[in-house]
């Protein structure tokens, strides 16, 4: 129903139908126009566009319901009324109404929206109302010859929006506006409402004037909670919104390539916003589009939606490729850091675009610049306090809030502790924040002077990362640590770690010495994680095990003699000992004498060592190798604690392992390990050198006393055991019982060496001291010094000897030069020698008998030994004596053949060899009745012989045919049972 023409439709319809009739193509134009906004452009931007004209209308609070009514969707607003120059607009289809100021257009050509739903819309408004028909339109065109024909060209579609009439029509109460669309039959108006119920938040976020829109009965209500906070209130949903806005305006080259309608407003505008929970915490959107307010098809990725007044190509769709649009979107971009700060700083990293690839060319050309500007501000929260810039910052790659305290004044742009989450790494790789791993740490702190506390705390900190980083627990050890004594070291290995908590024990005290090397953590810093990374416990144990406590003790005395006070650290080992196990290296210790002066513990005797009794009194003293220790000094330690560092009370033991030349310390070594060295036969050195000490001190007149301390040691009594140990080596010759070393003593039980050597005189000692001294209880022949002694002995004509004692004598020496004890020439060859007899002959007219059969022949007297036999080997005793053989000084020759007989057939001796076990001789003996041998002095008669040609000879009677028996045999050791067996058959039970 035609209403009054408040808005001079008539004149506008007159305009337009002229047009068309003085120019047939306009009208195909406009109807071209519209059909082209109404199937392309604004497609699908019904509740877009008409939101956008309530917008602009209300200017802040206004409201907007959408509602169906007697089949026609009612769009209502409150707000600026409609106008002459809206009605224009909206019957202009290529103009707009809005003018500087408006915010995205008031009845422009985005009304062509309706024409999707309707071919009837209508305008109703308190300041008039207004309605387009496309019957009415098509009536119209059908009185002009020229649109005429189009219609029927076009099967009657007319351009609806370009004729406008005047209808009689209010809006609802409370509302300004209201757009009235009569829908046609292929419209669902149920589903299209749907739609617009999905839409209502994100008008009203878009769109800061609305403040309600209604669908229907449902209610959607914007509420804002100061500058940057807004709540949208849906039906089923309270949507809380973080946003930040700026605007400014453009410059005129910006403007550039814009058409007339967007170059009439050169103010420019954004909007950044992200959803927050009821915690403000922001729920980052995964994916967006750019909204120009409204929605585009421009697709983002970012995580904040970015509502900007981007210039949008004729359809609204896609923004424009133009300078102003690439400038909105820089400025747009520069701002978004302001967005991240208005967030609490630990949920800051959720605003930050994560790598992917961008979804259009607006959103590659935001990310870019979002990081860009994100890694150049200070927005990431330091550890310190304050903001730091990504670019100059560092992430601890561990989540502890204590090391980044501890950190924060070390390590410059050092991120709070909640940015080493895990689930903050993604975000700040993006922003390429380097992250600072255990090397790192270990770096940072290096150099650093800071209380021991301060290292305890950052132990602690530190210690549950090495529990489950075992390559951090590696760099660990390179932590530095603080001593005891004031300083910081680096590396943790060699650091002791004090026990207990007493400031004034041994450990305490070490480590307030300047001792090189020893390094003791200070109490307040003494973590466990130091003992886990390779610090040892500094109890008594440890601290003596330590090498560079060894060495300062080591060098105790020189540090004494240098005028230095020892004493604490003395007093301190001394207390170590006392709790732990002695070292040899302690007997270097400096302690202090009763001269005043400081020496080794070993080089000092407790003031009541049994030592003093029998050492010479000049070895003791300022220059003497010993001296002895000062006695208020020794009272105030146990005496087995002195012992055991070193201190004398009796002799000393010394045991070095795998020795590899003679130890100088120790008396004559040098010529002791020649001479064990020679008698080894290469089998040198020893795996183990022992001795005793301080023999070479004690005095001639107490070595009886001296010996019996010796064997009062089950020990010592062990080395002197050996006759090769070098402490029994030294005691054989060098000590002194009744003016001579033990060695030229024997026993006085020992009657088979009696004459060789005389009874050791009375010194109070029993056998068994005796031989652990050296005194000789047998014949024995130990090194080249024995043998020459053994060998004038041998020749003294003062001695009386027994013929097998001297039989005895000779054959050791002979066995020693076989051994290899002796060698040829050890000795001067001697004047004189022992004979067969006893008696005492000149060597020059001695040989020795090396064939048993001559010794009846022979002249000269003679040292005996059974060459061949079951003796020793003559030939060594020759050369040992420097003597001849007795086969070498005459030629002697058997007068007669003889009876040649095989052995096994002369009478009884089978049965003799039988008896004996001895096996018979497989050549033969020739036997006479008397056997006789010539010589260079005659004829002599002989019971047996071997000529030279190795023929036996015998004489048929019992004693000279055994003893050729025995030989032929080789059982010479039988040679007196075969001859009772030979005489008397019967002789059998002499075997018994």
């Amino acid at each position: 129903m035609n209403g009054p023409d408040v808005f001079g439709t008539a004149g506008l319809r007159r305009a337009v139908l002229g047009s068309w009739e003085s120019s047939p193509t306009r009208f195909r134009e406009d109807a071209n126009a519209e059909e082209d906004l109404r199937l392309g452009g604004y497609r699908d931007r019904l509740l877009v566009e008409l939101a956008q004209n309530a917008a602009d209308a209300a200017g802040s609070d206004g409201v907007l319901w959408v509602r169906l009514e007697s089949g026609e969707l009612r769009i209502a607003n409150t707000g600026a009324a409609l106008s002459a120059a809206g009605v224009e607009a909206l019957a202009s289809l290529r103009a707009s109404a809005k003018r500087d100021g408006a915010t995205v257009g008031r009845f422009g050509v985005g009304f062509a929206a309706v024409l999707a739903i309707t071919d009837e819309p209508r305008v109703a408004s308190v300041s008039g109302s207004i309605g387009f028909s496309a019957q009415r339109t098509r009536q119209e065109a059908a009185q002009l010859p020229g649109p005429a024909e189009e219609l029927e060209a076009r099967e009657g579609s007319v351009p609806v929006l370009r004729l406008v009439w005047p209808t009689q029509e209010q809006p609802p109460e409370g509302f300004d506006t209201d757009v009235r669309l009569p829908l046609r039959s292929d419209v669902d108006g149920d589903a299209l409402l749907a739609g617009f119920a999905e839409h209502a938040s994100d008008l009203l976020l878009a769109l800061p004037a609305l403040r309600e829109v209604r669908v229907g009965a449902q209610s959607w209500r914007r509420a804002d909670e100061g500058a940057s906070r807004v709540v949208v209130r849906s039906p089923h949903s309270i949507d809380r919104w973080l946003l930040h806005r700026v605007s400014g305006r453009l410059g005129e080259s910006a403007l550039e390539g814009l058409g007339a309608e967007a170059r009439r407003g050169a103010d420019w505008w954004a909007c950044w916003a992200v959803p927050l929970d009821p915690d403000d915490v922001p729920n980052p959107l995964a994916e967006d589009v750019l909204h120009a307010p409204t929605p585009t098809e421009e697709r983002l990725s970012l995580p904040a939606r970015l509502l900007a007044g981007v210039p949008l190509e004729a359809d609204r769709r896609r923004a424009a490729a133009a300078h102003a649009t690439d400038s909105v979107l820089t400025f747009a971009a520069e701002s978004y850091p302001d967005l991240v700060l208005k967030i609490a700083a630990q949920h800051r990293p959720a605003l930050v675009p994560l790598p992917g690839f961008p979804l259009s060319d607006v959103d590659d050309k935001l990310r870019q610049g979002v990081l860009d500007r994100l890694r150049v501000t200070e927005w990431l929260p330091g550890g310190a306090g304050g903001a730091v810039a990504p670019h100059g910052a560092v992430v601890l790659d561990y989540y502890s809030p204590e090391l980044v305290r501890l950190l924060s004044d070390v390590v410059p742009g050092l991120l709070a502790s909640e940015l080493s989450d895990a689930s903050q790494r993604r975000a700040l790789s993006t922003l390429e924040v380097p992250r600072l791993g255990a090397a790192d740490v270990v770096e940072a702190v290096r150099g650093l002077e800071r209380p021991a506390s301060w290292w305890y705390r950052l132990y602690e900190a530190l210690a549950p990362i090495q529990r489950t980083d075992l390559n951090a627990r590696e760099e660990f050890a390179a932590l530095p640590v603080p001593l005891a004594d004031g300083r910081t070291v680096t590396g943790v290995r060699d650091v002791l770690l004090s026990e207990g908590d007493s400031d004034t024990g041994p450990a305490a005290v070490l480590s307030t010495l300047d001792i090189t090397g020893l390094r003791i953590a200070h109490p307040d810093a003494a973590h466990p994680l130091l003992e886990q990374l390779g610090a040892h416990r500094a109890g008594p144990a440890e601290l003596l095990n330590s090498a560079p406590l060894a060495e300062a003790v080591r060098g105790s005395v020189a540090e004494a003699q240098a005028g230095a006070d020892v004493l604490p650290l003395t007093e301190s080992v001394l207390g170590l000992v006392r709790d732990s196990h002695p070292h040899d290296w302690l007997a270097a210790l400096a302690l202090p004498d009763r001269d005043g002066d400081f020496r080794r513990a070993d080089e000092l005797l407790l003031p009541d060592a049994a030592l003093l009794d029998v050492l010479d009194p000049d070895e003791i003293g300022p220059d003497a190798p010993l001296s002895v220790l000062d006695s208020a000094f020794a009272g105030r330690w146990p005496r087995e604690l002195l012992r055991s560092v070193g201190v004398l009370d009796g002799f000393a033991l010394h045991v070095e392992e795998d020795p590899v030349e003679p130890d100088e310390r120790f008396a004559d070594s040098a010529q002791w390990w020649r001479e064990q060295e020679v008698a080894s036969a290469g089998a040198w050195p020893p795996a183990r050198f022992s001795t005793v000490r301080d023999l070479d001190l004690v005095a001639d007149d107490a070595w009886p006393a001296a010996i019996r301390m010796l064997s009062g040691s089950a020990d010592v009594q062990r080395i002197l055991q050996d006759p090769h140990s070098h402490p029994a080596w030294w005691l054989s010759r060098f000590a002194l019982l009744g003016g001579a070393p033990p060695r030229h003593w024997r026993l006085p039980e020992s009657e088979e060496l009696a004459g060789i050597y005389d009874p050791v005189p009375g010194v109070g000692l029993d056998s068994r001291q005796l031989r652990l001294a050296g005194v000789r209880g047998e014949l024995r022949i130990d090194d080249p010094g024995d043998a020459a002694d053994l060998v004038a002995r041998l020749g003294d004509p003062e001695r009386t000897i027994r013929a097998g004692t001297a039989l005895r004598a000779h054959r050791e020496l002979a066995n020693a030069l076989a051994d290899g004890v002796l060698e040829a020439g050890f000795t001067e060859p001697p004047e004189s020698v022992r004979s067969i007899s006893g008696a005492v002959v000149s060597a020059e007219r001695a040989v020795v008998l090396d064939e048993p059969w001559m010794l009846g022949v022979l002249e000269a007297p003679l040292v005996v030994a059974g060459g061949g036999t079951d003796q020793f080997d003559a030939e060594a005793l020759a050369e040992l004596l420097d003597l001849p053989l007795a086969s070498e000084e005459s030629t002697m020759q058997v007068l007669g053949e003889g009876r040649v007989q095989p052995w096994r057939e002369v009478g009884r001796v089978p049965t003799a060899c039988e008896l004996l076990g001895i096996v018979v001789p497989a050549g033969s003996v020739a036997l006479h009745d008397g056997l006789r041998v010539s010589t260079r002095a005659g004829e002599q008669r002989v019971h047996w012989w071997v000529d030279s040609a190795g023929a036996v000879h015998a004489e048929r009677a019992p004693d000279g045919l055994s003893r050729a028996l025995a030989w032929a045999a080789g059982a010479w050791q039988s040679r007196f049972a075969l001859a009772a067996l030979l005489a008397d058959p019967e002789g059998v039970t002499l075997l018994r």
